[in-house]
């Protein structure tokens, strides 16, 4: 049963990894670059969808890596797993804090009422974004260590 649980949530967190690593380099440099209002439609299109969907995702990775740290309590790895799940915690407050109120503000912004720093505001969210990509990494790497 451990070593289905290690697997799910190796799986889960591979994926939340893939997902924020698509959206930092690949999906917001699309958007980035189509023409007129087409970049601000787009992103606050993501932000509405992807803004449903991720609290579920990120708190189920902190639960599963919770989870596995307390099923695998005394075996070898749980301290690598242990720092996955601070660093999963580390993401979701950091998301609390920094990216959703912003996110929250760029969902609901059409080009008639966007504010004149829409695009400051949205390249702060990349730079806290770059930043949450990096820890989900680090939380990754952690948990495929730890299967090892």
């Amino acid at each position: 049963m451990l070593d289905a649980l290690e697997i799910i949530t190796t799986v889960i967190v591979g994926l939340l990894v893939g997902v924020e690593f698509s959206v930092a380099f690949v999906i917001n440099r699309i958007l980035d670059a189509l023409p007129d209002d087409s970049a601000q439609l787009g992103r606050s299109h993501g932000g509405r969808m992807l803004g449903a969907l991720m609290p579920f995702w990120y708190i189920g990775s902190l639960v599963l890596s919770a989870t596995w740290a307390v099923a695998g309590w005394g075996e070898g790895g749980v301290g690598l797993v242990v720092a996955a799940g601070g660093l999963l915690l580390l993401s979701v407050v950091m998301s609390l804090l920094l990216l959703v109120p912003i996110n929250n503000r760029g969902k609901t912004w059409t080009p008639e009422n966007r504010p004149e720093d829409w695009k400051e505001q949205m390249n702060r969210w990349d730079r806290y974004h770059y930043v949450r990509v990096a820890i989900l990494i680090a939380a990754f790497a952690s948990l495929v260590a730890a299967l090892a």
